[in-house]
């Protein structure tokens, strides 16, 4: 199984329990896995397909997530369709001979498509081997995104009693995983819980307070970075969607009001990189499969925390470091009581009442954001501080702060890469994607491009080396990007260049100590250490929302070092403008 994972997925060694669960599918068992997004949950159904003779039916809910994921499996070398409602009934039929020719593996369909009787009788003729239904959650009323037509899985059960099934989803209380196990028939399942905590993401949480003013501040240290904003309501995501663009950002809204043209036409342009920010209802994202997301704002707190790990789920699914950022005001809780008092039945009520306390709770609350979040979840939390949440880093003293610990090391191997490289090899990514109509995540993710940059492979066998470049991506587009890499190697070399480090060490050797003068007589304090009461006023200006530069006239230090400190601490992000 790990030839075909390097094979067809490009990776050299298995997550933490995809192994097992693979074992257990491969074994036609049962399974419910209950795993983080960007945790590689479609891994342990995709790869055991390749084992199997027969078909693997995936139930996913919307369809760009379908498109999404048969396009990644396609470019990977892995024969998948899908079938729903974007599909005229001519291509439907040819996707259907395809299957009964035996030249499809995997075929995707929304929920909806089990209520069609002649769908059905199409099904009940084919060797289905596996069945995988995702975001498995929504089958259950206790859950936070349940839908009615996810009840139809009850009877895959019946019409294949022979096939194993496996349910994933990213967010389950214990009351939901024993819904989801009720209402499949799920026969003597092995549960497979990963652990929730995503140590890529920073959480905090900031008063609702001048927030567009704020948001504004925060995505100018995100240039052309992609982003989310979750908003309450339609008119807030037209509003700030707006606004934005008036600012100069490349925004545009989603939500359940916009015709569905429309709505597939900006999150097109976001999941192709060509528009950045999405300011979006929670109608947008569940099961989106943009792997480089950096940031997510929620505008007002969500009515669930189920609800809140999902969205912010879809930051940093690449494993890179990624933002939180929630604006909490009590005051928006009027908002959400509105609709929970148009709830008819009194239980379902009562548990959307507990469920919006439970979130008002972890806002007001003092203590590790982490710590609350896998608690609700069932997990220990068991660290003194999670180092990388706005109350953990209230209660550290700044001069005892492992900087090992709030970044690990596998973050930090993942940062080290020359930047100009990697902007050509972005550049030569959106071309193949543009060209191939798929979003450029699909050619290469960010982690790909950054160990392409950072380990320079000079032929196919290295190429071959670099995580996410299985056989069928080293055939398709080995060719084009060795040419890049080796073309800017080589330009560096004859320039006498430090591959790596290239543009820094220019900088440095030229007029160094000329420079060096003139940096001290701008900034005093340059080049003195750092005392506990520097590190007390860097935070206390950066509460007060000054901008880089104005901190760095006021501690007569760079505005680099001002920044790299506020790194330091995770507090960059709450940073205004460079200046």
């Amino acid at each position: 199984m790990e030839n075909l994972l390097k094979q067809y997925f490009g990776y050299d060694e298995f997550r933490p329990m995809q192994s097992d669960i693979i074992k257990n599918t491969l074994e036609k068992k049962d399974s419910l896995v209950i795993m983080p997004t960007g945790g590689g949950k479609s891994i342990c159904y995709q790869l055991p397909t390749l084992k199997f003779e027969g078909l693997t039916l995936v139930i996913s809910p919307l369809i760009s997530l379908m498109k999404d994921q048969v396009d990644g499996l396609k470019a990977n070398g892995i024969n998948a369709e899908y079938i729903n409602s974007s599909l005229s009934q001519e291509e439907i039929m040819d996707i259907q001979k395809r299957i009964q020719g035996k030249k499809v593996k995997l075929l995707y369909i929304a929920p909806e498509r089990l209520a069609s009787e002649d769908f059905i009788i199409f099904l009940s003729m084919l060797e289905i081997s596996l069945i995988a239904i995702d975001e498995a959650h929504c089958i259950s009323e206790w859950g936070h995104d349940f839908r009615p037509e996810y009840r139809n899985l009850k009877s895959l059960r019946i019409i294949f009693p022979e096939s194993p099934i496996i349910a994933l989803t990213a967010t389950a209380t214990e009351k939901v995983r024993t819904d989801i196990l009720k209402q499949l028939s799920l026969r003597d399942p092995e549960i497979f819980i990963s652990s929730f905590n995503r140590k890529n993401l920073n959480l905090r949480v900031v008063e609702k307070k001048k927030s567009m003013e704020r948001i504004v501040k925060i995505l100018k240290e995100y240039k052309d970075k992609s982003a989310i904003i979750y908003c309450f309501s339609r008119k807030d995501s037209e509003n700030i969607a707006e606004k934005l663009r008036y600012n100069g950002f490349n925004a545009l809204p989603y939500h359940a009001g916009l015709n569905n043209e429309i709505k597939k036409h900006n999150q097109e342009l976001f999941i192709k990189d060509k528009v950045n920010i999405i300011v979006a209802t929670i109608a947008f994202g569940m099961g989106i499969n943009k792997p480089d997301v950096r940031l997510i704002i929620h505008h007002t707190f969500p009515k669930t925390l189920e609800g809140y790990y999902q969205e912010i789920g879809r930051a940093g699914r690449d494993g890179l470091p990624s933002d939180c950022i929630l604006f909490y005001s009590r005051g928006d809780k009027r908002k959400h009581e509105f609709f929970i008092d148009k709830i008819e039945s009194q239980p379902t009520q009562n548990n959307a009442r507990a469920k919006l306390l439970q979130v008002m709770n972890y806002c007001e609350n003092n203590s590790c954001r982490r710590k609350q979040t896998l608690k609700y979840f069932g997990e220990d939390f068991l660290e003194d501080n999670c180092g990388a949440c706005d109350s953990c880093l209230k209660l550290l003293e700044p001069i005892r702060i492992n900087q090992k610990k709030l970044i690990p090391k596998e973050l930090k191997k993942q940062m080290e890469y020359n930047p100009e490289l990697f902007e050509e090899l972005r550049i030569l990514r959106k071309q193949i994607a543009v060209q191939k109509n798929v979003p450029p995540f699909i050619i290469f993710g960010d982690v790909s491009l950054r160990e392409m940059a950072g380990s320079f492979p000079k032929d196919n066998e290295e190429f071959l080396n670099i995580k996410g470049v299985g056989q069928q991506k080293l055939e398709d587009f080995g060719e084009l990007f060795l040419k890049v890499i080796n073309n800017y190697a080589d330009e560096k070399r004859n320039n006498n260049t430090n591959l790596l480090n290239s543009n820094k060490e220019n900088n440095l050797k030229e007029n160094y100590h000329n420079r060096l003068e003139e940096i001290k007589q701008n900034f005093p304090n340059a080049y003195e250490s750092w005392k506990e009461e520097d590190d007390i006023k860097l935070k206390t200006l950066n509460s007060e929302n000054k901008t880089i530069s104005e901190i760095a006239q006021i501690l007569k230090r760079q505005p680099g070092a001002i920044r790299s400190r506020l790194m330091k601490f995770r507090l960059v992000f709450n940073s205004t403008t460079l200046g």
